[in-house]
């Protein structure tokens, strides 16, 4: 197990070993302003230990899809330090929103994608059927059809 300084925090290499992430991938995530660090009179990074759960929240996003630049729009919502119950929970709340609506539209997609979706791409045979004289590419660009359904069951 990793050691802490006398003043409780931990180097990048330590950091490294107890997060699982390459030292390099730290300094990425501090670079995008997603961590940060302090610096010792010998210029060396410590990283106060709540930085281990913001570490492990970027790994469990990103392996969910999100981006690193959706990630610092949520973590700027919050303290970098010493974050309470309340601001977890409310960060919580609003990606519970965000994830179930990804959750819906990746299901839309799982069940949907054997279809035409309404983008008229995706069978020549089906596409003057379900979508004669390409009236939804009128309606705008990408899965019209899909894009429907998802705003109609949003307002319901």
């Amino acid at each position: 197990m990793a050691a802490m300084d006398k003043s409780g925090t931990l180097s990048v290499g330590e950091l490294a070993k107890r997060s699982g992430v390459a030292v390099s991938a730290l300094h990425f995530y501090e670079a995008k302003g997603l961590i940060s660090a302090t610096r010792t009179h010998g210029n060396q990074r410590r990283y106060e230990r709540s930085v281990l759960r913001r570490i492990a929240i970027i790994r469990i996003a990103q392996r969910a899809g999100l981006s690193l630049a959706e990630l610092k729009q949520y973590f700027d919502k919050v303290p970098e330090k010493h974050i309470s119950a309340a601001d977890w929970g409310h960060l919580g709340q609003e990606w519970h929103d965000m994830l179930s609506e990804r959750i819906n539209m990746l299901l839309q997609l799982r069940d949907q994608i054997g279809e035409c979706i309404g983008c008229g791409c995706l069978s020549l045979k089906d596409c003057p059927l379900r979508n004669p004289d390409d009236v939804m590419g009128k309606k705008g660009t990408g899965a019209q059809r899909l894009i429907q359904k998802a705003e109609q069951a949003k307002s319901e």
